[in-house]
């Protein structure tokens, strides 16, 4: 969804518009659900901290060119740093809902890698444990830069090495020494597809990890049949 406001800017007033996931679903009309966090330099986020209740902004959508179907793919690896995470619940719940238990065919499996700063910076993390607690084909894998006190998730920043080898998950991924190793993420295939979204550094530098590891080099701007999706 794009969301506008006309604000000051450097002594004038623009337009300024922004591209949010909702968290809600499409299922429930009427309204949308935003998750926003606020930073005392950003424009949009900054300003929707002053709203009340009864104001109103300038929305469009939707919007984005990840439309997804069941059977799309057999497996997702997602990697998601902070406000990233919000395109990947969509797809993860819409998954869910369409398991044969709940009247669907979708058997999709999806592995993810969920970057932040903090233990307290981790959003919506009740709502994905409950999530991979409810459903066996989906996992979820937590990395911290500074973690607490008897944490079993991921140190540092989302490396190639948390891609391709970690201590938990199936052994998944072929690696080039030709040793079986553990993944947090599916191998490179024709049958799946790896969606990124974060900070930009963080996206920047997720795209050359995992060229070199085999997967297809992102464009530019990414279209749905590519193997490597970034929001």
């Amino acid at each position: 969804m794009s969301v506008a406001a006309d604000l000051p800017v450097d002594g004038a007033t623009k337009q300024i518009v922004r591209s949010y996931t909702p968290i809600s679903s499409d299922e429930n009309p009427g309204h949308f659900d935003l998750l926003i966090k606020s930073y005392p330099t950003g424009n949009i986020s900054r300003h929707m901290d002053t709203l009340n209740v009864g104001d109103s902004m300038k929305v469009r959508g939707p919007k984005g060119a990840m439309v997804y179907t069941p059977g799309l793919v057999k497996r997702f690896g997602m990697i998601a740093g902070g406000t990233g995470i919000t395109p990947m619940l969509q797809i993860i719940r819409a998954i869910i809902r369409g398991r044969p238990r709940n009247g669907g065919k979708d058997t999709t499996e999806v592995d993810l890698i969920f970057a932040n700063v903090n233990f307290e910076d981790i959003l919506l993390k009740e709502d994905l444990d409950a999530l991979a607690k409810e459903d066996e084909g989906f996992r979820v894998f937590y990395v911290l830069n500074n973690p607490p006190e008897k944490w079993d998730g991921g140190i540092g920043f989302c490396t190639p090495e948390m891609i391709k080898v970690g201590p938990h998950g199936d052994s998944l991924f072929l690696a080039k020494d030709t040793d079986r190793r553990q993944t947090h993420l599916p191998p490179p295939g024709p049958d799946m597809k790896l969606l990124m979204c974060g900070p930009p550094p963080m996206i920047s530098a997720m795209k050359k990890a995992t060229e070199s590891l085999g997967f297809e080099k992102p464009r530019p701007v990414s279209k749905l049949a590519d193997q490597v999706f970034c929001f």
